[in-house]
């Protein structure tokens, strides 16, 4: 573990017990990481997508900040609880372009464009609905697609951040790919 990692770990704890400062101390050691995260995110959304990385590091951060009494286990739990924020932040925003949209876009010719941006709103919203299905199934399961996808984590990293072994993670990721495709086709 470098000497940032443990700076972060012990900022953390320092949270924890209810240091108010520490999110201002934190920022300038996890903002590449959290960028490197919210880009992965920002890249797989479709073209023309309108939140930008920056915007989705700061809207995360802030939520992040605005958690209360979250007990920081470690580096891995806090990026992974930013993955699952950013994850939230641009699921609810595929629901608000829906919305918008009225539901269902009609498939006309003259607007393929909106029906490209639909259904990838509509894809987005179905793998959210999926990954808490899984929640509900085994919740840890939900955490490496987490860990894993969201947040750009090894299986190594996983299964440090999850306290099982590597091989644990391994069954577990085939296992959870082969599972959300079947739920994404229905």
């Amino acid at each position: 573990m470098t000497q940032a990692s443990h700076q972060v770990t012990k900022l953390l704890k320092e949270w924890s017990d209810g240091d108010e400062s520490v999110p201002a101390q934190l920022m300038p050691l996890v903002y590449e990481e959290l960028r490197r995260l919210a880009h992965q995110y920002v890249r797989r959304e479709k073209p023309g997508h309108t939140l930008e990385t920056t915007a989705l590091v700061n809207e995360a951060y802030v939520r992040l900040v605005g958690q209360n009494n979250i007990q920081w286990e470690s580096r891995a739990h806090f990026f992974g609880i930013a993955a699952r924020l950013m994850r939230q932040i641009l699921v609810d925003q595929a629901r608000r372009r829906n919305a918008k949209r009225g539901g269902d876009a009609i498939r006309v010719s003259l607007n393929d464009a909106m029906i490209v941006a639909h259904e990838q709103s509509a894809s987005v919203i179905a793998l959210d609905d999926a990954l808490k299905s899984l929640e509900e199934i085994d919740p840890r399961k939900s955490r490496i697609v987490e860990l894993r996808f969201f947040g750009g984590m090894s299986i190594e990293e996983t299964a440090a951040a999850l306290r099982v072994s590597p091989g644990t993670v391994m069954r577990e990721w085939t296992f959870i790919r082969a599972w959300l495709r079947k739920e994404m086709e229905h």
